[in-house]
């Protein structure tokens, strides 16, 4: 048995292929119970016999997807100094009062949108969010600066 976070990587009516957010092994089910692409499960799962090549859920405890969406909103004034103080292409992490944390990455000014995007579109902006177990990332920008908000 193995206890754990995964991300549904895909699914369909018979079966669904888990991406542990630890370790990032991969698991195929036999079946699918009821899970959909990109949601989240924090549950107990099991090999089969009597080959032990695909699993089984013996149990989930949580399910959930996880929002990924670009805020209107400017960065906030740390996150601007700390991408002030940091070189291009520099990562900072700020653990946030509560449950979750703050990114900062040093973009070129040119380069936000596109990191943004990046972010945006980027499987492990999920498994992070999992791993953190928040529901909801916030991406906001201004020329330079590319904050990532991992929110409960």
């Amino acid at each position: 048995m193995k206890e754990g976070t995964f991300v549904v990587a895909e699914a369909d009516a018979e079966s669904a292929v888990l991406r542990d957010v630890d370790d990032r092994q991969i698991h195929t089910l036999a079946d699918n119970p009821d899970l959909a692409a990109g949601e989240v499960i924090e549950a107990t799962i099991e090999a089969e016999p009597p080959m032990d090549v695909v699993w089984s859920v013996v149990e989930i405890d949580r399910q959930y997807a996880v929002s990924v969406d670009e805020s209107g909103e400017p960065p906030t004034q740390r996150a601007r100094e700390t991408a002030a103080d940091q070189p291009v292409g520099e990562l900072t992490r700020h653990e946030r009062a509560g449950t979750g944390e703050v990114h900062v990455l040093t973009v070129e000014e040119g380069e936000t949108e596109a990191a943004v995007a990046d972010v945006l579109a980027d499987e492990a902006t999920v498994e992070r969010a999992a791993r953190l177990g928040v529901e909801r990332v916030e991406v906001r920008s201004e020329p330079g600066v590319v904050s990532v908000r991992y929110l409960p």
